[in-house]
């Protein structure tokens, strides 16, 4: 089949980027579906297969560029399975879907042990969880005060943190791309202070990181089982460290799933 063919049929738009985009683009490409999957690095573009029904596009996205992406791709209906804090994206394909009448379908990943709230407490075995609503909220606060932090967070809030680094230890945790640890850089972790290293990440790994760098305090969102969030809410009660966990942000999805197979039949009504 020529090259062509791709650029001229319904094409359903998978926005992509995270594991679960990664496996309902299988899914979708299994069941002979077209799909345009966008991902903002090159380097994601490795977790898609290889499929006739599937094609990447890498780049970033922007109110004014969209219509141009729906017209060359020719898109009928979107299926989000961006990462949970990516709501800007999220966002902007919502309002693009009520502006065209696009059918829009929200897949994400399920909490898990998680809880959706502001701030609050638990204790485990041993040590305490704490839940934030947001990084802000979490920097306005005492809870780094004096602590030796590791922070599981993406590169992304790292600059809220600059302002801590005198008044704690942080040390963080990212992917390995130029781009995350030249933002770390910008926030004032050193090369001692940083690691690289791509999930899952298991709980042996996990722990012995935390032992290496005398970890008190850790910082996650909540990114649910699929996310390794479980692994560490077990691990800190077992070490009695301090667990806070970022709550997702609240998007009001027009309508929402974790069921691969509503995902594909939303995308064969297309």
């Amino acid at each position: 089949m020529s090259d062509l063919w791709k650029f001229c049929v319904a094409r359903i738009w998978l926005i992509g980027g995270t594991s679960e985009s990664a496996m309902l683009a299988v899914a979708i490409a299994q069941s002979e579906i077209p799909c345009t999957v966008t991902v903002t690095t090159e380097s994601a573009r490795s977790l898609y297969p290889d499929s006739q029904f599937l094609q990447v596009w890498v780049g970033h996205l922007t109110a004014e560029t969209l219509q141009q992406f729906r017209q060359e791709q020719q898109i009928v209906a979107i299926v989000d399975a961006s990462h949970p804090y990516a709501v800007e994206i999220s966002q902007m394909a919502i309002a693009f879907a009520e502006e065209y009448n696009l059918p829009y379908l929200r897949y994400e990943r399920p909490l898990g042990e998680s809880r959706e709230s502001g701030e609050s407490g638990e204790s485990g075995e041993s040590g305490e969880i704490v839940y934030l609503d947001s990084f802000n909220t979490l920097v306005g606060s005492n809870h780094l005060q004096g602590e030796r932090v590791l922070l599981t967070v993406g590169y992304r809030p790292l600059n809220l943190f600059l302002p801590w680094q005198r008044s704690a230890t942080l040390f963080t945790r990212l992917l390995p791309s130029s781009t995350a640890l030249q933002v770390a850089f910008r926030a004032g972790f050193t090369p001692d202070r940083i690691i690289c290293l791509r999930p899952p990440i298991s709980a042996d790994l996990e722990a012995a990181l935390w032992h290496h760098w005398d970890i008190s305090v850790v910082v996650t969102k909540a990114s649910g089982t699929a996310g390794g969030e479980n692994v560490k809410r077990k691990l800190a009660a077992k070490l009695g460290i301090k667990l806070i966990i970022i709550t997702r942000p609240q998007v009001n999805y027009p309508q929402q799933t974790s069921d691969v197979s509503m995902v594909l039949e939303f995308c064969n009504r297309k």
